[in-house]
């Protein structure tokens, strides 16, 4: 059943019964099962925690949690907090023995040399402050740098699965949270699935998953299986297999994985999934949960119809001539790096673009920007992805974007998905490279062309307005029609002069004016002489437009006349909220 698509945006505005509740939905503790505390020491791995900290020097530690580990977090708390008073007394006491050992036998330089020792070891001793990170700003899978600062923290300790994108302030220790896995069943999914024991097979895991790899990989090679790599975290987005070493083979070709299969356990995100699907010959997921199935078809549909859906979404976007920019980190390195290509970019296609800044992204905050035909996500590789039919626009990724913006006859969809904006920036270095060497290339007879368009009188007489009057119409696929005019703040033809040539102007001064001119019927508004969508949008389509608006609409209804003036501002009360009563009640507040 085809999802019916929005023709008006959704109503945003809350019920008066709902506005005292808590949209918020409420984490299910009750099922999670209680650590005990070895269980806990190991799996929030709080003994490396606590030497990382220490060997760092770092004095406020901010504990960043997913919302379902939120349940641990105390306890988690507590453990930090206890192993680094016992480190903490451990190194006074040897500094306490250093000292009464070489003050009773030693010489001068070994005195002093322990004394700079014992300075040093001073310093560690002041007590380290822990903060527990309640909420992200953003995706949990995001190291949170914005509350982290928050706090004035030194370091953020991240716990659970992670992204592993590149931070651009702050240090962080990974605390990935290791899960047990029963590895018979692993073992024999994955005979039954690669029954050829020379097939190239990758051994790949989730992350909290990841250091059961060597164990299976050691399982499979005592059954007979001789082609098999197993995968190490590596910190690397932008690999082929994202985050993960890959085969040696491979190193050097992009189209190596071919022919290897891809072996997960886990479920992996959807966006990783694209990933790989356009990487590898085949990918079957052996899942951790009861209730899913473990079943490569199933995978390779539905990996298919999502590359389809993506594909229908930025077509779809080939005719919009505003589009929205969503900042989903303020983090991940680079970030305004790939804001700024995206901007120059859009501009670069005849395009207007508007920039947003969003913690985390719902169908209500963007459905309040009725002109945006449609949203570019600025986030990690794993969050830019967002697939729900709630949203009024379309919203896709930089690499997405790429393609939207090429024309028809230039388009060319391979199958090849990647939500990592490093690749995007790493494509537009080799485009811009590409350029440069082809226009040093020609640079001995642009000159001599040059000199010909300065003798030639008419050179430079076409406008802005004519080049796009010439331009063949697009296909709008959302409203079956087609569109000629697809690109905003272009220069309007009707307030626009022909231009002298540069020979009667010689001696004479443009004549300015600054009477008024009648708008005609049919025009769309301006702003400094060109065309505005977003302006002509906001006088005619938006019911509201700004503070004042909706009372003169009141006043001019109940008048009838076609004036009305705003209400003088005045000075509202101003002290302590104290003994004022609501509505026809008597109890006094």
């Amino acid at each position: 059943m085809a999802t019916p698509a929005f023709a008006t945006a959704p109503v945003l505005s809350t019920p008066d019964t709902h506005i005292f509740e808590d949209p918020t939905p409420a984490v299910e503790t009750s099922s999670l099962p209680r650590l005990s505390d070895e269980q806990l020491a190991l799996t929030y791995e709080i003994e490396r925690t606590v030497r990382e900290i220490r060997e760092g020097r770092w004095r406020r530690i901010a504990l960043q949690f997913p919302d379902h580990m939120l349940v641990d977090a105390p306890r988690v708390y507590e453990g930090l907090n206890q192993g680094l008073q016992t480190a903490r007394k451990a190194q006074n006491e040897r500094s306490q023995e250093a000292e009464s050992g070489t003050a009773e036998s030693g010489t001068a330089e070994e005195l002093a040399a322990t004394l700079e020792e014992t300075s040093i070891g001073h310093e560690d001793e002041a007590e380290e402050r822990l903060f527990i990170l309640a909420d992200t700003s953003y995706g949990a899978c995001c190291v949170d740098e914005v509350a982290a600062e928050h706090v004035d923290a030194d370091v953020v300790v991240h716990y659970g699965r992670s992204c592993l994108s590149p931070p651009s302030r702050l240090p962080v220790v990974y605390v990935f949270t290791t899960q047990p896995l029963e590895l018979d069943p692993v073992v024999d999914s994955f005979t039954q699935t690669y029954t050829d024991k020379a097939q190239k097979v990758i051994l790949m895991a989730d992350i909290p998953y990841s250091h059961h790899v060597p164990r299976l990989h050691m399982r499979l090679q005592q059954a007979g299986y001789t082609n098999l790599h197993p995968t190490e975290i590596v910190h690397s987005p932008s690999s082929l297999l994202p985050n993960r070493t890959i085969p040696p083979d491979a190193a050097n070709a992009k189209d190596a994985l071919r022919d290897h299969h891809l072996f997960h356990i886990s479920s992996p995100p959807k966006s990783l999934l694209l990933t790989l699907s356009s990487r590898v010959a085949s990918i079957h997921i052996h899942p951790t949960t009861p209730s899913s199935l473990s079943t490569s078809i199933s995978t390779s549909i539905s990996t298919a119809q999502t590359l389809r859906r993506r594909y229908a979404l930025l077509t779809s976007l080939s005719t919009t001539p505003i589009f929205g920019i969503l900042i989903n980190t303020l983090s991940v390195k680079n970030y305004m790096h790939i804001l700024a290509h995206v901007q120059s970019q859009i501009a670069a296609a005849g395009k207007k673009s508007y920039t947003f800044v969003v913690g985390k992204v719902n169908a209500a905050k963007v459905a309040n920007f009725g002109e945006v035909g449609g949203w570019v996500v600025i986030g990690c590789w794993e969050s830019s992805l967002i697939e729900s039919s709630d949203f009024w626009r379309p919203i896709v990724t930089p690499f997405e974007l790429d393609l939207a913006l090429q024309s028809d006859s230039e388009r060319v969809w391979t199958g090849e998905w990647t939500g990592d904006f490093m690749a995007v920036l790493g494509k537009a270095v080799e485009t811009e490279t590409e350029t440069q060497t082809q226009t040093n290339g020609a640079s001995e007879i642009l000159p001599e062309k040059a000199d010909d368009a300065e003798n030639d009188d008419t050179a430079g007489d076409g406008d802005y307005d004519s080049e796009s009057e010439s331009l063949p119409p697009e296909f709008d696929l959302r409203t079956g029609r087609y569109v000629s005019h697809s690109r905003p703040m272009r220069s309007s033809g009707t307030a626009t002069a022909p231009k002298p040539s540069s020979k009667k102007m010689q001696g004479a001064t443009a004549a300015t004016s600054t009477a008024l001119t009648t708008r005609a019927n049919g025009d769309l508004a301006h702003v400094a002489g060109v065309v505005s969508p977003g302006a002509e949008f906001l006088r005619s389509n938006r019911t509201w437009q700004g503070l004042g608006s909706d009372y003169s609409a009141q006043r001019e209804a109940e008048s009838g006349s076609g004036s009305a003036n705003a209400a003088r501002i005045e000075e509202g009360r101003s002290g302590i909220a104290r003994g004022y009563v609501v509505g026809s009640g008597t109890d006094k507040h």
